[in-house]
């Protein structure tokens, strides 16, 4: 896929010095600004404050950009230069705005518009990066985020299954990776029962499917992504309340998170083999839908009664992941905007995570804070399987009232066996735009795995 790069060649131009400057910093910084600079600042009334920002004129154009961010030891938000508002021309880190390569990310995940609708004019100003910045990685970084925001951004009327299916042949065909997907009633024919209970009552056009994408050595370490694709949720017979359901063209969050990871993975080259399973439903209202209290046998053999059928995600994920399992890869990861008890626990803008694993856990947890892409951990606690247990099959597809992430989580670890599996629960929306985060679809904790892979593949 191609995204227009904010970033230039070093020494491509002639590029304008972006000043970071704090309180403490600012006094050098204006030693080494010219008098007129100076003055110009003074008169301006500039103050080095966080997110001030003030553009310094000279005899050919600009001559410089002062931009106020965080004290070393306060920062709250490294993505805060995204707030940059720059005329057309190229730029450059005159100084250190705690970390360049962050900064210079946020910048271009901040120039992000979803244009499919209606126009709209991305910012043109270029970014010269530093010879210590990996210039293609963050291209592909960028080339990632803007796929999965795009995808979630994209209405359910142009993101059915079909079309899901369509964006992930796309991406496997501009990496050589090999694409399949089963659909409609094969599901049956190949035991993923689950998926196509959920997905079976929408229109023939947008049936139910399971798209599975293959790509690198199958000599090398093999880790397998998993994408809850639901592309619009009306909850089922357990309907949703309007407001409930005016953002479910997101439900399929975590197949355009699963994606975005697999770009960066491919287009960086990693050393693993890769696997991309994508369920892909719409949770509709039909004379066909499945039923509260109905009783269906898993692809892994185990029985679930239907206590809900607003909690669908959890049950296509859990014949994905029996099969992810048969091979036991090295790592198994799975990504859902599964449950509104993550988002009370932990808000919109911090996806919980699940594992049993302890040193991926703080592995990972150091990647999301180093690429600004933080992740919480929250408990695989055992005894609350009691809350998933039925009178008549092996497990109920819901607990209780309470503690509804962690009874998610481990209802689908019980279709897990290998050692590694992490489990995301997103919420994959900007509600309100951030520096770097522009209201809309957002791409969660693909960057922190992403360096996780790289650290370990690369």
């Amino acid at each position: 896929m191609a995204v227009n790069s904010i970033f230039v060649a070093r020494g491509a131009a002639d590029a304008v010095p972006i000043w970071f400057v704090t309180a403490a910093t600012y006094p050098e910084v204006r030693e080494r600004l010219d008098a007129e600079a100076n003055a110009y600042a003074a008169a301006a009334g500039f103050e080095p404050k966080a997110g001030r920002q003030l553009l310094l004129p000279g005899k050919r154009g600009l001559s410089g950009v002062l931009f106020g961010i965080e004290a070393a030891d306060d920062v709250k938000d490294p993505f805060l230069p995204a707030r940059l508002s720059l005329p057309d021309g190229v730029y450059r880190f005159a100084n250190d705005p705690h970390d360049s390569r962050l900064a210079a990310l946020a910048i271009a995940l901040g120039c992000y518009r979803f244009t499919r609708y209606r126009k709209s004019e991305s910012p043109k100003a270029k970014l010269e990066l530093s010879q210590s910045i990996d210039r293609d990685e963050l291209d592909h970084i960028v080339e990632g985020v803007t796929l999965a925001r795009d995808l979630i951004n994209t209405p359910a009327n142009d993101m059915g299954p079909a079309d899901l299916e369509a964006a992930a042949r796309a991406l496997a065909a501009s990496h050589g990776a090999d694409i399949r997907s089963t659909v409609g009633d094969d599901l049956l024919a190949q035991n993923f029962t689950l998926i196509h209970a959920v997905g079976r009552a929408a229109t023939p056009q947008a049936a139910p499917r399971l798209i599975d994408m293959v790509w690198g050595d199958p000599n090398h370490p093999r880790v397998t992504l998993v994408g809850k694709g639901v592309c619009f949720d009306t909850g089922g017979l357990d309907i949703k309340p309007d407001s409930g359901m005016l953002n479910m063209k997101k439900d399929m969050g975590g197949a355009a998170t699963a994606l975005a990871l697999a770009h960066m993975v491919m287009a960086q080259g990693l050393k693993l083999r890769l696997r991309v399973l994508i369920p892909a439903v719409e949770n509709s209202i039909a004379g066909s839908s499945f039923r509260p209290r109905d009783v269906y046998t898993s692809r892994g053999g185990i029985t679930v009664e239907i206590g809900n059928t607003d909690a669908e995600g959890r049950l296509i994920l859990a014949d994905a992941l029996s099969l992810a399992d048969d091979e036991k890869p090295a790592l198994i990861a799975d990504f859902a905007t599964l449950t509104g008890a993550a988002r009370v626990a932990l808000g919109p803008d911090l996806p919980a995570f699940f594992t049993d694993d302890d040193a991926l856990a703080d592995d990972l947890t150091a990647r999301g804070i180093a690429e600004n892409d933080p992740v919480w951990r929250l408990p695989l606690w055992r005894p609350y399987e009691s809350m998933l247990e039925s009178k008549v099959a092996d497990i109920n597809n819901v607990g209780g009232s309470q503690g509804g992430a962690i009874t998610a989580a481990l209802f689908m670890r019980r279709f897990v066996t290998a050692e590694s599996w992490l489990h995301f629960d997103l919420f994959a929306w900007s509600a309100n735009g951030k520096p770097g985060r522009p209201e809309g679809g957002d791409c969660q904790a693909a960057r922190a795995l992403y360096a996780l892979l790289s650290d370990r593949y690369g």
